[in-house]
């Protein structure tokens, strides 16, 4: 391969979306990460593509619902090039209310939604009937919006790494950097700027709800994959001993996922996964020039929401990279 204009350091979501767009641009790529591909957090099971809530607008929520808006076409075509099915699916969402406070404020959700997802989507207060997939509900209504969409975590990003390649990159254990070099290393990384990590564990049971919605409830995802699988998640934990292993913690995620959803109760659990994500000081990701190394730059801090803005991470860090062309909102550099 010939000499590479830009070396990604770390293969995970943010790390390949950001050596994908480079490769889409022209560049010459090339991704080191000792631990391969999906080796950290972008290896788990759950994928919910989630907005954040249509209120109180900021850079954060607006870059959120662009990448949301580009998810699909983006998707599309890491799933040409590489051959392999991402498991992407904008299904929408339903999440049960509580009361009528509840139903009061997600219909003044419904408003702003109006305006600011720029009728590109919905956010809707509907009855929650009667149909087995449907989330219980004390009110009898539920939230249905229509941004949100789900995809197979570790899939999608061993699927960006072959499309990597399909354009002429490669992927490497180890090697030396050339051309701009992209910090992507996850939480390590970001322990390195004075953020930190939290670790969630999520469980991926055997239960067929193909092309249903989404389901949030009790601060639980529900997400139901196109292969059989419903994935659950999940904990939030600042402080652990082994970043890897899964415990009691995991077991109250499955009891209560069978409280909120009765329809799950007795399904098979097939894989019980844990790992740490990446948490910046302030929540948002960090993008742009690398605060600590000279001449480089990073790319790192997903936390919950990494797979929903990947491909814009991907895209605004090729422009600045390649282009000199910044485009990073101003609360997300270093």
């Amino acid at each position: 391969m010939a000499t590479a204009d830009v070396t990604v350091m770390g293969a995970g979501v943010f790390g390949l979306s950001v050596a994908y767009a480079c490769a889409r641009k022209g560049a010459v790529v090339r991704v080191i990460d000792p631990h391969g591909v999906a080796s950290g957090s972008s290896g788990g099971l759950v994928g919910a593509l989630a907005p954040h809530v249509p209120e109180n607008w900021n850079d954060k929520k607006a870059f959120q619902f662009e990448s949301l808006i580009m998810a699909e076409a983006f998707w599309r075509d890491v799933a040409d090039l590489s051959g392999v099915d991402v498991g992407y699916a904008r299904s929408g969402r339903l999440q049960p209310l509580a009361d009528a406070r509840a139903v009061d404020l997600a219909r003044a959700r419904a408003q702003t939604a109006n305006a600011l997802w720029q009728g590109k989507a919905q956010w809707e207060v509907i009855a929650s009937g009667q149909a087995g997939w449907m989330p219980p509900s004390p009110t009898g209504l539920v939230v249905h919006d229509t941004l949100s969409a789900l995809i197979h975590p570790r899939r999608a990003t061993r699927a960006l790494a072959d499309a990597v390649i399909a354009l002429g990159g490669e992927i490497l254990a180890d090697g030396d950097h050339q051309g701009k070099v992209v910090w992507a290393t996850g939480w390590p990384g970001m322990q390195e700027i004075g953020g930190n990590g939290v670790k969630g564990q999520a469980a991926l049971l055997r239960f067929d709800a193909a092309g249903q919605p989404q389901l949030f409830a009790d601060s639980l995802h529900i997400i139901p994959h196109g292969d059989g699988t419903v994935a659950i998640g999940s904990t939030s934990e600042r402080e652990f001993d082994d970043p890897f292993s899964t415990d009691a913690a995991l077991d109250d995620v499955l009891e209560r996922a069978m409280l909120a959803f009765p329809i799950l109760h007795g399904a098979e659990v097939l894989e019980r996964w844990a790992g740490v994500r990446p948490r910046s000081k302030s929540r948002a990701p960090v993008l742009g020039a690398h605060p600590t190394r000279a001449g480089d730059y990073i790319a790192n801090g997903g936390f919950k929401i990494g797979f929903g803005i990947a491909p814009k991470v991907g895209a605004v860090m090729a422009n600045l990279v390649l282009d000199g062309d910044d485009q990073i909102p101003e609360g997300f550099r270093a």
